[in-house]
């Protein structure tokens, strides 16, 4: 198939607006030859720290270490069980499993694609902690999930992977339980030039272990007080995150404002569902994904049909976790979250970056409605 004539993503373009900051920042990398747990990472996880309203940043090798760790460091062990969202991507599951803990699904809110917190009540057993998943950009409903937490002692960890930046009734994700964790996959809206993850934490204790935790469970060189993992920020990857947190905030604006164009341009379109964003929380668009009623077959056509008319598109996420091969020993069959399951049969994500010009928008949305 031909290449699109409006990708889902280009990179290329937010490269060429900044690419004299990136030179010079990994030149003083190269120049002070220092790679690992140096002055940028510091400095990275100062500023992320700061900017997520925490008080702590550790820098780790990728996201999904930030997972595991972050529930290592807060006392999951293995046979512990975590409560998961059924829709999100698969390493929210996996990174509970790494530890031999057993993940607990539950299933979504419609509206949100998000956590359903009345869940929680009805799936909890043994459970330890639950990890909340701020879905395309968009928070969960951090106050009910916490009130829930709170209520039967579990730990709270918040995945914000696709949500750096957002905001829950003013307040950052990231600050909300007991850690917060991040990917840098150059996708995201904030992405490295490679894997690269963090957690942030308002406790002084978790920022500790995890430190420890990510250089081998060293308490001090060449003393190890427990088995760790070796998953450190390296000094390139903080320097080119550092350059790109100075523009996250414009680039979070533009993507703001092309959903509301997006919004604007699609609204009234019978069989298509666009982003719903609660009063009480900012949508920092990750992702800009619409539902197309109908259920399977029609989506793959709209899908199809964008494409042919050089309109790139993308399905995040076609099969729910629970009836994912890898977890097919818990026994859950088709129908065991329904909106889990209608949401992978419905959503498609368009095109949605802030280099997208105005043009480009309109055309999506024009195709997108021959489409339909």
């Amino acid at each position: 198939m031909a290449k699109p004539s409006i990708p889902f993503l280009d990179l290329q373009a937010q490269y060429a607006a900044i690419h004299s900051e990136i030179r010079t920042a990994i030149d003083a990398v190269l120049s002070s030859q220092q790679f690992i747990l140096g002055p940028q990472g510091e400095a990275c996880e100062r500023e992320l720290a700061a900017y997520c309203d925490t008080r702590h940043g550790v820098g780790l090798a990728n996201g999904t270490d930030a997972l595991t760790m972050a529930l290592a460091a807060l006392g999951v062990n293995a046979g512990d069980e975590v409560i998961v969202p059924a829709f999100t991507f698969i390493a929210t599951a996996t990174a509970v499993v790494r530890l031999g803990a057993r993940p607990v699904f539950v299933d979504i809110l419609p509206e949100t694609f998000n956590l359903n917190p009345a869940e929680i009540e009805s799936r909890r057993t043994r459970t330890k902690a639950v990890i909340a998943v701020d879905l395309y950009g968009l928070p969960a409903e951090m106050d009910t999930i916490a009130e829930v937490a709170a209520r039967h002692g579990l730990i709270l960890i918040e995945d914000l992977a696709q949500a750096i930046g957002a905001r829950y009734r003013g307040a950052r994700t990231g600050s909300f339980g007991a850690a917060g964790c991040i990917s840098f996959y150059p996708t995201k809206n904030l992405g490295a030039y490679g894997d690269a993850g963090m957690v942030v934490s308002n406790s002084e204790e978790t920022a500790t272990r995890l430190r420890r935790l990510r250089d081998h469970g060293q308490s001090s060189r060449y003393v190890a007080e427990e088995a760790g993992w070796n998953s450190r920020l390296d000094e390139l990857q903080a320097a080119v995150l550092r350059v790109k947190l100075r523009h996250l905030e414009a680039w979070t604006e533009r993507r703001q404002s092309h959903a509301r164009r997006y919004n604007e341009l699609l609204a009234g379109l019978p069989g298509l569902v666009t982003p719903h964003v609660p009063e009480h929380m900012e949508h920092v668009y990750h992702l800009y994904t619409v539902r197309v009623a109908g259920g399977l077959a029609r989506r793959d056509r709209v899908k199809q049909s964008l494409a042919e008319g050089g309109v790139a598109s993308a399905v995040y996420y076609p099969v729910p976790l629970h009836l994912q091969p890898v977890f097919a020993g818990h026994g859950l069959k088709r129908g065991s979250f329904p909106e889990a399951e209608r949401a992978a049969e419905e959503v498609l994500s368009l095109p949605l970056y802030p280099e997208l010009s105005d043009e480009q928008i309109e055309r999506v949305a024009r195709t997108l409605k021959a489409s339909l």
